[in-house]
Parts: C-alpha cells; structure tokens; sequence
C-alpha cells in the first residue's frame, strides 16, 4: 500500500476516507502519534464490537485487547512500505467470528511529517458493489484498491484501460505496464466479448451488473474462468467517466465442478503445438460420434483426461463415464469387474452384482491400459463390440447395452498384435479412430504454457502467491527430457512450491535429479549468431520466436512485429504454425 499523503487532504479529509471504505464494507480507523484512536468507521465499529465513542481517544492497544499488535509499527517503517499481516481472526459485537486480513500505512502532514497511520481491516466475507459515487480520480482510493484480495481494473469512457490492481496482475499474467492505455480487449480478446458489452453497457446506462460469470484470457493466452462485477465511474458532477470491474478466479471452482460433475472440455487440455492443435482438431469432429478410439501414448501424456474430454463433448454427456483400469484388477476379478456375476455363480456371490458394462449402459466405458488385457477376456471384450451384449459370470442369458467405448494404453498395440499378445481382430475393431498422445519432450514449444498453467492451479487450490521462476531456474525446466511428461512436470513444481521460503523459486528448490543435470545449449549456427537468423528461414524463424516470446498471443505478437493479426494468421498457415 502506497502512502496517504496530506497534499489530497484538500479533497478529501480522514472523516470521508472512512466513509468511503464503509460503503466497501471495509472496516478502517486511525491513530495518532500518541498511539490514540483518532477516527473509526462504522464497519471497523462492527467487527471489534465497540461504538467509536468508546474507542476515540484512548490508546490503540488498550482498545484492541487480545488481538496482537502489528509486527512493526507504522511509525518506524520507512514511507514508500506498508504493513500486510498474516489473517487474524475477531469476535464482532454479535459474537461472530471473521476472518480479517489487517493492513497498515503512515500518514503524513502538508510538511511530508508522520502524523499517525490509517489501519484497514479486510473481511474475509464477499466484496459488495462499489458505489456509484466513487470519485474516479482520487488516487489515493485507488491505492486502497489495489491491495484488496480481488481483481480490479477501470476503463475510461472509451474502454482504455487506467488502473490495474496487483491482483489483477496475478490473476492475468499482466503487469500492469503491459496493459495501462490498452484496450480493455487485450484481455478479453474480441470488441464483442460478453464482458466487453457488458462494461460498455454499465458505462452508458449507468447501472452496475453483479456477478456474471464470464472469461478472460491470461497472457499465456489461456482462457480461464471468472466472476465479474461492473459499475460505472463518476466524478463530482455524477457524469459518468468510465467504468470500473472487480472479478474473481474461478479456477478452483471450476475443478471442483469438473470433478464432481465430470465434464471437461479441450480447454482444459493445454497446448499451442501443432501435434495438439491437430488433436484438438479431430476431437471436434469424432467426439460428436459414437465411433470406437484408441488412445495411445506414454505414461503422464494425458489419456485419461483426453477420454474425459470427449465424453464431456458426446452426445452421451449425460450418461456416465465408467473407467476400468485393465492393469489394475487381478486377471481372475477382471471378468466379474467388466461383466458382473449372477447369484452362486462362485463361491461368496451371494447376490446378482451389475458389471463395468452394465453401469456405462447409455454412456460411454473406458478401457484404460488395454494392453494389459488377458487373451481369453479379450474374446469376450470383442463380442460385446461386435454384438452389444455380453454374459453375466455364471448366466446362460445375454445382457444388451448400449455403450461408446473408448481405449487407451501406453503400449503399441499393433507392435503387441505382431507378438501375438493381443488379438488382431480385437485391435481393428478398437482402431477406428486413433489418437496418438505427443510425449512432453516432442512438443518442447509448449512447456511455459505447461508450467504456468500448473502454477495457476496451484495457486487457485492451495491460496498461494505463486514465486517467480528465474531464467536460470526456467533454463532447466526447458532442457529437461520429462520421461514421465505432463505428470512428472506436475509433480517437480509442486515440489518446488513446497520447497521454495522466497518469492523466488531457486534451482535448490528443484528435486535433486534436476540439479545435477546440466544445462543442454544449443550451438548456433555462425549465420544465426551474426544475423539473428538463418537466411534460408528467416522470416519462419523470426515469427516462431517471436510467438515463442510472447507465448503464442497472436494480437502482441502482431503488434511486435508490425502487422496486423490477418496478416500474421496468413503467414502462421503458411508456415505450418497456425494453433
């Protein structure tokens, strides 16, 4: 937090401050130099359980029994820092408990003196709409702003954007250097972008909008979802001068949703490779089908979640996702797992029990590893795809479903057909489409998409300020070979985030097999050194590095480059770039 500096007061006095703040339901009070309360708003009034009469005048440490004060005092910090403490929890006057996030800042005379400190108390309770009276350029507000625990950014009345909190800049990706003057659609890409009418809206009419899910996209160029709030600005003749949007990540939200729902979409699947982009491709055109698909690629490539994803994107989405992992269940439970068992069929079947089979019926069952499936139950697997129906263990009476089935496995299946461990019949009849899942090492130009994409969700689960990651700490992320690939990458930055004291993940931070691996540098050929690129491909070259830098936005890069998006869109085809 920015000091509040004496040269506004003429604006604006400490009585209106607080005001303000109570209609952000943000409790504040100051004190003194004697360390007395000078002021309290109502909000601050409300969670301490005590009226302003009963606190104004006597000493800030009396007033505040049981609650520990600041770790450094105001007073003694110098003028460009402020004081974040760690959340404390208060009993308001109804003896409710909060949640408070306590932030502190000096407050300075008209001779640059400190004459007391102003201290916020934050509830951990939703942000309320901002009023419309807010004075839109009073910049010490806008300080406030910036360190509140939610995205904030306003536009002017031509939808430029002026102020970008630093929750905003976690959120997106964004400094703020990045997007000041810009239009507010470099973060939501289209003029016609559901957020972008809405905010113009709020600024012609005048009326604030509450709550509307909506998407932004970061500067990674990942969409992600979030909760917005728009209300117009106005200044002290209430003409409206721009417009002001408070939003919220969505991201944790969204998982959990998936996760109990169990839908996905191939958004959720990251990645501006060609190989990706073309899978990304046919998953538009087959997942509205009831065709048979093979999965194929290593361990970690992602096969689980691309099943999910063209299940979420079937017809038969609301049906469920059965997956039986042909690895995992013992050869001889296999067949009472996929197909069920009727009444004394063995031993201990004391009732009818329903199979994999029968709990897909009407969706779709995934066949996971089916690489690993024993011969004599593939024969049966190939009946059920030929026939739709199958045998209960122990029933001389055939069950039909109706059911997509999707496999998977990390093992070539045509490789295993020619070792004769996997019937030839059975994998023609799996093949009708085929996916082959690219191993992390072959699509390397999607590795810091990759590892900000993880971070981001591990800040959203977790709560966590994500550190910074150094070129040196980069470098070695970049050169490493990921046998076990996106799942691998996963697991080395969590580790790291766990690790990591600073705001800065250090190579120490790494798992210790990384650390000792040096880093793998390309030599550069004598053409490219001197002139930055080869002749015979310098302008694919240049383009590719280019969207390389500014991680495959296509508006920066054109805008980097000099040429409008038509023009880079035309060339990224030509060059067999195009996402």
């Amino acid at each position: 937090m920015d000091l509040i500096n004496a040269k506004h007061a003429d604006k604006i006095s400490c009585d209106q401050w607080l005001q303000i703040l109570d209609e952000l339901n943000i409790g504040a009070f100051t004190v003194d130099m004697h360390r007395k309360i000078s002021s309290m708003n109502l909000n601050a009034q409300a969670l301490v359980g005590l009226k302003d009469t009963e606190a104004i005048g006597k000493d800030c440490r009396e007033v505040f029994v049981g609650v520990p004060c600041l770790a450094k005092c105001p007073f003694k910090v110098p003028r460009d820092l402020s004081i974040d403490e760690p959340i404390i929890r208060i009993q308001d006057e109804d003896d409710v408990s909060h949640l408070v996030t306590r932030k502190a800042t000096t407050v300075f005379g008209p001779d640059h003196q400190i004459v007391g400190c102003m201290t916020i108390l934050q509830d951990h309770s939703p942000i309320v709409d901002l009023i419309d009276r807010i004075h839109y350029e009073e910049r010490s507000l806008k300080i406030i702003l910036d360190n509140l625990n939610v995205g904030i950014f306003t536009v002017d009345r031509s939808g430029h954007i002026t102020f970008f909190n630093t929750e905003a800049e976690k959120i997106s990706g964004y400094n703020r250097r990045e997007v000041l003057g810009e239009p507010c659609t470099i973060i939501f890409e289209t003029d016609e972008a559901q957020e972008v009418c809405l905010l113009k809206e709020t600024i012609v009419d005048g009326v604030s909008r509450g709550s509307r899910r909506g998407k932004m996209t970061t500067r990674d160029g990942v969409t992600i979802p979030i909760r917005a709030n728009y209300m117009a600005l106005r200044n002290e003749k209430g003409t409206v001068v721009g417009g002001l949007t408070t939003f919220h990540d969505l991201t944790l939200v969204q998982q959990l949703d998936q996760a109990i729902k169990n839908r996905y979409t191939y958004h959720d699947m990251i990645g501006k490779s060609p190989a990706m982009q073309k899978i990304f491709e046919m998953i538009n055109v087959i997942a509205t089908t009831d065709a048979t698909i093979l999965i194929e690629g290593a361990t970690g490539t992602g096969k689980d979640l691309l099943a999910k994803v063209i299940h979420s994107a079937s017809p038969r989405n609301d049906k469920p996702l059965v997956k039986v992992n042909c690895a995992a269940i013992p050869d001889n439970l296999l067949e009472s797992e996929m197909f069920g068992y009727v009444k004394g069929a063995f031993t201990g079947a004391h009732k009818d029990k329903s199979g994999r089979f029968q709990e897909a019926d009407g969706g779709t069952i995934f066949l996971d590893e089916i690489g690993d499936l024993p011969l004599p139950l593939q024969a049966k697997l190939l009946r059920v795809l030929e026939d739709k129906e199958f045998y209960r263990l122990g029933s001389g009476h055939t069950l039909k479903v109706n059911v997509r089935i999707i496999s998977a496995s990390n093992r070539t299946l045509e490789k295993l057909v020619e070792k004769q461990l996997f019937r030839e019949d059975l994998y023609y009849r799996l093949n009708v489409f085929r996916i082959e899942l690219p191993e992390l090492k072959d699509r390397r130009m999607d590795l810091p998409l990759l590892i900000s994409h993880v971070l981001r969700q591990f800040r959203a689960a977790k709560d966590i300020q994500t550190p910074e990651i150094p070129q040196k700490v980069m470098e070695i992320l970049l050169n490493y070979h990921y046998p076990g690939n996106v799942r691998e990458l996963e697991n080395i930055l969590e580790h790291a985030l766990i690790i990591s004291q600073e705001d800065t993940i250090q190579p120490t931070d790494l798992p210790e097999y990384l650390q000792a691996r040096p880093v793998a540098r390309k030599k550069v050929p004598r053409a490219t050194a001197e002139h930055g690129f080869s002749s015979e491909n310098k302008e694919r070259d240049k383009l590719l590095a280019t969207l390389q830098q500014y991680k495959w936005h296509r508006k920066q890069t054109a805008r980097a480059l000099g040429m409008d998006r038509t023009t880079l869109w035309r060339k990224m085809k030509k060059y067999s770039l195009l996402d």
